[in-house]
């Protein structure tokens, strides 16, 4: 028999019938998350931006690609919480460590770091998919805290967002697990 006339080994497996718990909610299922229409992209600076694919208000969390589309400052924070990075495109890099994060690197943060984000000019954008636990303490350029930066913030910034780009505040409902 041909390969291409073999059925795939899992042809006759019956699904499972209940899916989901009483009271859970469908996974979130994104397909090409680092592309797509712009508008999806919330502002963060005039160079940095950032798309939600996940949000969880009872953990703190969200995690989203992050693109910074040209050379500069992305961010100054310290963090409390965990936080893994996965560089889709681009090179970008803490100014407190030795390393610079190209496509396909990944990075663990441990809690209690404090850091300068910057992205290097490349022929592609930087862009990174974040998982962020817990609130970001944005700081000043000796390290003083001078604000935060948490679920329940990134949440508004993206509804006022969708909002003002015609996709409506009600999309980051769907994101929300």
């Amino acid at each position: 028999m041909a390969e291409a006339d073999a059925k795939p080994f899992w042809h006759d497996i019956k699904p499972i019938d209940k899916v989901f718990r009483p009271g859970s909610l469908p996974e979130i299922y994104a397909s090409n998350i680092a592309e797509g229409d712009e508008r999806y992209w919330v502002p963060i600076t005039e160079t940095v931006s950032s798309k939600p694919v996940w949000i969880s208000p009872s953990k703190n969390m969200w995690a989203d690609v992050l693109m910074s589309k040209s050379e500069g400052l992305v961010s100054r924070h310290y963090h409390s919480h965990p936080i893994w990075a996965y560089t889709i495109s681009g090179k970008w890099a803490y100014l407190e460590h030795d390393w610079i994060a190209t496509a396909g690197d990944f990075v663990y943060e441990t809690p209690g770091e404090a850091h300068t984000l910057v992205s290097y000019k490349t022929d592609e954008p930087m862009k990174v998919f974040f998982v962020v636990s817990g609130p970001l303490m944005w700081l000043d350029d000796d390290g003083n805290t001078v604000g935060h930066y948490d679920v329940f913030d990134y949440m508004k910034a993206a509804r006022e967002h969708y909002d003002a780009v015609g996709i409506g505040a009600d999309y980051v409902d769907t994101l929300i697990r």
